[in-house]
Formats: structure tokens, C-alpha cells, sequence
């Protein structure tokens, strides 16, 4: 007989995300930094630029690469070189992972709302009562993202429901992301980088 629930064994907390066999991770960073060759099933997602939210650059094109990916590898790059122009004028890895996190959490507010309205007429104005839990879980999700300006993978008190409805949404911000930083040669040697 398998033994009872709570005889003292630690619950473990609910995971964001989509799970099979096969995964599928994307790496995404500015333009320039050095993509990773890998042997998982890597799908190189164009650079990202300021303003690639609302269409900037190769704009809404990495949305539907983002979106098909389980996790994300956010590459930025730590190496100088006068032959390989940074698209920001000046190498900064820091700012270069501000650029990318704010991308992602901007495009996430455009896919709460409509999201949002749809639940609110079908919800509350249109009295179904089964989809108001996953109404207020999103207003909570646009609270977070929009108001807070916080990625949905940073919050750490999602419940088991909240989570069923992320994972219905897939929301960017809320896939689990894997920093690499592309250094060069010299300061991967020596384990040390002025950043």
C-alpha cells in the first residue's frame, strides 16, 4: 500500500511549462553577441533590438519562435572587438540582458490584454462562472507584468490553479531562461571579465 499523503513528505512545488519527450530551447540576445553551437534541438532566434515589440527590427517575427520554444538560452555577449559592431555602440552585458528582458515583458503585456478582455466578457459580463478563476489569475498575471514590470517566472507564490492557466497562456516572461555569456578566449582562461 503506497504510503498516505502528508506522512511527512515535503510537496513539491508546482513547475511552469510544457513537458514531453522532446524539448526544444531557443537562444535569444542582441544581435552580434555570438550564437552557441549546441547539440540539443536549439532554435536560433533572430537578435532582438529596442522596440522589437512593436515591430522594431526583424520586430513580431521572434514572437512565434519564443512562443514555440519549452525554455529560453538568453546569450549576451562580454568580448570587445573593434570588427564586430555592437548594435548598442558599446559592449555592456548587463544592459544588453535589461534590453532583452524588457522585450519579452512588453510583448507579454500585449498578449495579457486581449487575453483579459475575452475573459471579461465571457466571465463577468457574461456571468460564467467557471471562467472567472481564470480571470482573476490573469488580472493577478497583469498585475505582475504590467504594473510590477516583473518577468511571471520571478514570482514565486503561484499556486497549483494559477499555474494550470500559465501554462494554458505560455506567457514569454514565464519560461524558464538559461544565461550563457559569450566571452572571449583570454578572460574564459582566466575566469575573469571586467563585467
Amino acid at each position: 500500500m503506497p504510503p498516505k499523503k502528508g506522512d511527512g513528505e515535503p510537496k513539491l512545488p508546482p513547475i511552469i511549462g510544457r513537458f514531453g519527450t522532446s524539448l526544444k530551447v531557443g537562444i535569444v540576445g542582441l544581435p552580434n553577441i555570438g550564437k552557441v553551437p549546441a547539440f540539443l534541438n536549439v532554435v536560433d532566434i533572430a537578435g532582438l533590438v529596442k522596440g522589437a515589440h512593436a515591430g522594431q527590427g526583424l520586430g513580431n517575427a521572434f514572437l512565434s519562435h519564443i512562443s514555440a520554444c519549452d525554455a529560453i538560452f538568453h546569450l549576451t555577449r562580454a568580448f570587445e572587438d573593434d570588427d564586430i559592431v555592437h548594435i548598442e555602440g558599446s559592449v555592456d552585458p548587463i544592459r544588453d540582458i535589461e534590453i532583452i528582458h524588457e522585450e519579452l515583458r512588453l510583448k507579454d503585456e500585449e498578449l495579457v490584454m486581449p487575453i483579459i478582455d475575452k475573459l471579461e466578457k465571457v466571465a463577468v459580463r457574461g456571468g460564467d462562472k467557471k471562467l472567472k478563476p481564470e480571470y482573476d489569475i490573469m488580472c493577478k498575471v497583469k498585475n505582475w507584468v504590467m504594473d510590477e514590470k516583473k518577468h511571471v517566472r520571478f514570482y514565486h507564490d503561484w499556486n497549483d490553479k494559477e499555474i494550470d492557466v500559465l501554462n494554458k497562456h505560455l506567457l514569454l516572461t514565464s519560461k524558464p531562461m538559461i544565461y550563457l555569456v559569450n566571452l572571449s578566449e583570454k578572460d574564459y582562461i582566466r575566469k575573469k571579465n571586467k563585467w
